[in-house]
């Protein structure tokens, strides 16, 4: 059995190829089937582990068709989608929200609790502000202050009982994709399990999960891309039954006068987050991982780093502004640095 490595957002994940993975000649079980498919406006890889090449193929589809039906439910480029709905019904009613969609709400204003604010879902008005792939300039303070009043978390409300979500605030705009990946690909792992794969990866951009072993009994091999040289691998780790999710500086950004301008911003300044250049996170899901990696991102080195080391079975690899690495104890012995930086 071999391996390649590819890039997925700011993770490389290492891609089996050889015995089972490929038609021609005599499979040997169990079989790995790995399929691609463009799903949450990014590519989204699924790799499958079963005893056969049908239970295979089938536990890939089913991981699709979960990550496609979410898509349906939460994208808010899906005018019909329930989040887009409870947008366009902001400051004036509530919206009907199925479980899923009140699931991952919840999960989200967790997530802001946990990192003091430093991950919010309403923060969609003041990153169109920037727009730093657009305009690719600085806002003026007063933009910036004019829509700070819609990204309150306070103005969301959910009721539980009456499976519902209001915005209180017209204009305010919830937007799940700091977390959604993460929750989608918890999600399609169970759908894979349920059709009978033994392991597998679900990679949507830079957020994957994992679960089971590679034929051989090993473990799901990643690489943590560089944040400042491109295509470079910063370090490696293997994971099993764990998600690893990536927030970094670099995928969008603009630069001025020597300043790097970003799209992970700090809820309680609306400025780009500056302590960190990536924030790599591992966790047991998805949701976790995903959240994480942005909220610690903002809270940046020390206060990040401090929370992580307060959460059990999580790790982060932080790399900061000054691009020194900083490594939790979880996940300590287990992350080996690419000292060649290739």
């Amino acid at each position: 059995m071999g391996y390649r490595i590819a890039i997925m957002g700011g993770l490389f994940i290492a891609l089996l190829f050889g015995a089972g993975c490929v038609g021609g000649g005599v499979a040997t079980a169990p079989v790995v089937v790995k399929r691609t498919q463009m799903h949450m406006g990014t590519l989204v890889t699924v790799t499958a582990v079963a005893p056969s090449r049908p239970m295979a193929q089938e536990a890939a589809s089913a991981g699709f068709q979960e990550i496609h039906r979410l898509e349906e439910l939460l994208s808010t480029w899906i005018a019909t989608s329930e989040l887009s709905q409870v947008n366009a019904a902001a400051g004036r009613k509530a919206i009907a929200i199925s479980p899923d969609t009140m699931s991952i709400l919840e999960a989200s204003i967790e997530m802001a609790r946990l990192t003091d604010g430093g991950f919010n879902i309403l923060v969609g008005p003041a990153v169109e502000a920037w727009s730093v792939l657009d305009r690719q300039q600085v806002p003026p303070d007063e933009a910036l202050q004019a829509v700070r009043p819609l990204t309150d978390l306070r103005a969301l409300h959910l009721n539980k009982v009456q499976g519902s979500a209001y915005l209180a605030k017209a204009g305010m705009r919830v937007d799940v994709g700091g977390i959604g990946k993460g929750f989608a690909a918890d999600m399609a792992v169970a759908a894979m399990q349920k059709a009978g794969a033994a392991a597998g990866v679900v990679a949507l951009s830079g957020d994957m999960r994992t679960f089971g072993q590679l034929p051989g009994g090993t473990k799901f091999p990643f690489g943590i891309r560089h944040p400042r040289r491109e295509d470079a691998v910063l370090a490696f780790v293997d994971l099993q039954d764990e998600a690893i999710s990536t927030a970094g500086d670099y995928e969008r950004y603009f630069e001025r006068d020597g300043v790097r301008y970003h799209h992970i911003l700090d809820p309680v300044t609306l400025q780009p987050a500056r302590d960190c250049q990536s924030v790599t996170v591992v966790a047991r899901d998805g949701v976790t991982a995903d959240g994480l990696d942005t909220g610690v991102f903002v809270m940046g080195r020390k206060r990040g780093l401090a929370l992580i080391e307060r959460l059990p079975g999580v790790g982060a690899i932080i790399v900061d502004r000054d691009g020194k690495v900083w490594i939790s104890s979880y996940l300590k012995g287990r992350v080996r640095i690419n000292e060649g930086g290739e």
